[in-house]
């Protein structure tokens, strides 16, 4: 086998994250490939071998799986935001559930309750946040708004009719880009490090409707000050939205990496956060706080921690990496105490409004970094909950979470290979995975969110 080389081959069976494996009887090898699905006849073409594995680029989809349909997004194959909306959804979940068990039964020791994969409640329009780039859809070409085009880190495919958000989204992103275009003003070159338009940030609640807008620039031009930043307000507001404004937003970010980072904000109308609603509770989110993105589906994932979680009476719980406190305080009405750790101190803040929203006088919310301030905290937990971020819970933090010797722990993964790398360390210590299972917050894309209880036998 050469690096080069082209082949064709029938996809198999697909692991998690997306990774197609395609057999090739003429190496008796076998090839990962991203962005297909099983059943597919696809050409190849290797393109990195490495201690006898070999990973190539999908050049073309010869003949279509048999579990294939039409995809009700027109941008897909195109972006590179979901992966599988050429799928039925009962079919993603199929896949999903198979790639989660087949991992997750090499990283556990022992029998353990495996409880499936429970899909999402919605399976369009079902993100309350998107972040939208800037950019030209080829080199040189004109300006776009949208996500970076499938394979590629420069060119933006504009998405007007993304289906994994809904119309307001939609009129929003259509509406600012008409705007940008009409300004004159640039795009901001990564390679170049000069120009003007970043991002634009959208957030919406679902259950109160209400909507952030946030506009995310260089200070290469001021926007903010100039007649450009109220014709684009005027215009956002004379929109026909289902939602409600409740604020508009201009953010700076000079910096050179690809993120959204907030280097200062001004309220162009209205206010910088809005509320959304989970089960019976109300929470304040700002525009760079941590929140579930699938607002209805977060209800099903914290029902299904809460079941996992158990009895909580006369018990003081530690929340550790608790963004706004979303899981705090649906624990609190039934705990003792619940102590909550997030490094993102705006995430703090707004958890500690959001107790006194709902009237919860027993949550405390600490600002920094898990692995330094759980040595401060002065409480001894009878039970602990982890919802890190993608990369997993640092060892050094875990092997201090696992020396408060609770009997019990919930761990909320929203990349499975993080909880499975994690588990060999919890299990290590005297862990035992009692029973797992996933809540699909993020139908058309790979990605799931697993919850796994973890008990110790104290006797």
């Amino acid at each position: 086998m050469k690096k080069g080389k082209v082949y064709e081959g029938i996809i198999e069976s697909v692991d998690f994250p997306n990774k197609g494996k395609v057999f090739l009887p003429e190496e008796d090898k076998y090839v990962i490939v991203k962005n297909g699905v099983p059943g597919q006849k696809v050409r190849l073409s290797v393109n990195k071998i490495r201690k006898g594995k070999a990973e190539g680029k999908l050049l073309e989809v010869l003949e279509p799986s048999p579990l294939e349909t039409e995809p009700a997004c027109p941008h897909f194959g195109q972006c590179g935001g979901c992966a599988y909306q050429n799928l039925p959804y009962e079919e993603q979940i199929r896949m999903k559930e198979r790639q989660i068990k087949a991992m997750m039964d090499e990283a556990v020791d022992g029998e353990y309750v495996w409880e499936g994969v429970k899909p999402s409640p919605v399976k369009n329009g079902y993100r309350n946040k998107m972040e939208f780039s800037f950019g030209d859809e080829y080199k040189d070409g004109p300006l776009a708004l949208g996500m970076h085009k499938r394979g590629s880190f420069h060119d933006i495919v504009n998405v007007s009719e993304c289906r994994i958000v809904d119309e307001d989204y939609r009129k929003v992103l259509s509406c600012t880009l008409e705007y940008a275009k009409e300004t004159g003003l640039s795009y901001y070159h990564r390679m170049r490090h000069n120009g003007f338009f970043r991002h634009l940030l959208v957030r919406k609640a679902v259950k109160t409707g209400e909507i952030l807008i946030d506009l995310v620039t260089t200070t290469e031009y001021d926007f903010s000050a100039d007649f450009h930043g109220e014709q684009w307000t005027r215009r956002l507001l004379a929109l026909e939205l289902d939602g409600k404004i409740a604020g508009i937003l201009h953010t700076h970010n000079d910096s050179v990496a690809d993120v959204v980072k907030d280097e200062g904000t001004d309220i162009l109308y209205g206010q910088d956060y809005f509320y959304e609603e989970l089960l019976g509770l109300r929470f304040k989110i700002t525009p760079f706080s941590f929140f579930q993105t699938n607002s209805l589906g977060a209800e099903v994932l914290y029902e299904t921690a809460r079941e996992y979680i158990g009895e909580t009476k006369d018990k003081v719980i530690f929340d550790l990496y608790s963004g706004t406190g979303t899981i705090a305080q649906i624990l609190a009405p039934v705990a003792k105490k619940v102590v909550g750790v997030e490094i993102v101190e705006e995430a703090v803040e707004a958890a500690r409004e959001n107790a006194q929203l709902n009237g919860l006088s027993n949550c405390t919310f600490w600002s920094g970094d898990v692995l330094k301030v759980i040595d401060e905290l002065g409480e001894v937990p009878d039970l602990i909950v982890l919802d890190p971020p993608r990369d997993g819970v640092h060892p050094k933090a875990l092997e201090k979470i696992t020396n408060f010797g609770v009997e019990k722990m919930v761990y909320i993964a929203c990349k499975p290979t993080s909880l499975a790398r994690d588990l060999e360390m919890l299990q290590g210590r005297g862990y035992r995975v009692e029973r797992m299972g996933c809540v699909d917050l993020f139908p058309g894309t790979v990605h799931v969110e697993t919850v796994c209880l973890l008990t110790q036998n104290l006797a």
